[in-house]
């Protein structure tokens, strides 16, 4: 009787230990799943260009090509005349409502470009409507374009400088970088750039510093908003979604590794 008792204690011990490893096995599958949701999606993995086009359009523009495993705006080939259309491009395969997105990026010497989120179409273009995380030659730019006309519009005292809100890393004509965090790279070499937008909290990072940060739809964001560029803009950054953009601004621009994952 003793044994029999003794072979049912190990039997249920047994049952038990079976019962324990499923459910880690069960609750191993579910982390996994909560893991997976926040996985990296590439945009461009330095092959394809699926999913992008221009904006308002419906093929890429020409000048953006794949070279060397980037995604580049070669000025030469940008020169087509029969093409109709800003040469902006978006990923229009799915929209990002909250999301971390990140990317590397080099500038020519004068170079200009930016990133563009929530991008909605039918606009004469991306800025009126999307925030912009502002790329650009900062030590170079002025000295080479002539800034005057379009600063002096905006009461700036030294119109002919490029000014903090036109600087990297700026949530452009809104939000200032600060300069003390900021470690751009010379012109021709790679940086790295992070944007996170939730609707408490935006930043902005430029190599691995945060430049800057700000709550989307603040009292002191529309302040912001209506009392400098984007006064006339009804439409600018109130979308909650949209297309991710990159700017072509007639100078050559490099991307690679550009990823996102939803938050």
């Amino acid at each position: 009787m003793k044994e029999m008792k003794f072979s049912l204690y190990l039997l249920m011990v047994a049952m038990l230990v079976v019962s324990c490893k499923e459910e880690k096995k069960e609750t191993k599958k579910v982390e996994k799943q909560e893991v997976a949701g926040n996985d990296w999606v590439y945009l461009f993995d330095g092959t394809s260009t699926d999913g992008w086009r221009g904006y308002n359009g419906k093929t890429l523009p020409p000048g953006w090509v794949v070279e060397d495993s980037t995604l580049t705006f070669k000025t030469d080939l940008g020169l087509e005349q029969d093409y109709e259309g800003g040469k902006d491009i978006i990923y229009a395969a799915e929209e990002f409502g909250n999301f971390e997105l990140y990317l590397e990026w080099k500038l020519p010497e004068g170079g200009n470009s930016g990133i563009f989120y929530h991008v909605k179409e039918g606009y004469d273009g991306p800025p009126v409507v999307s925030p912009e995380y502002q790329l650009i030659d900062d030590e170079n730019y002025a000295n080479i374009h002539d800034l005057r006309g379009y600063n002096s519009q905006f009461g700036s005292e030294n119109p002919e400088l490029l000014q903090d809100w036109q600087k990297t890393g700026a949530d452009y004509a809104m939000h200032v970088a600060d300069e003390s965090q900021k470690k751009l790279n010379p012109v021709g070499e790679w940086n790295s750039s992070k944007i996170v937008f939730t609707p408490e909290k935006v930043e902005h990072w430029l190599n691995g510093k945060k430049l800057l940060e700000f709550e989307p739809w603040s009292e002191d964001w529309h302040k912001k908003k209506n009392s400098g560029k984007w006064d006339n803009a009804p439409d600018y950054a109130k979308f909650k979604t949209g297309f991710i953009g990159l700017q072509d601004h007639a100078s050559p621009i490099w991307f690679k590794n550009i990823k996102i994952k939803r938050l």
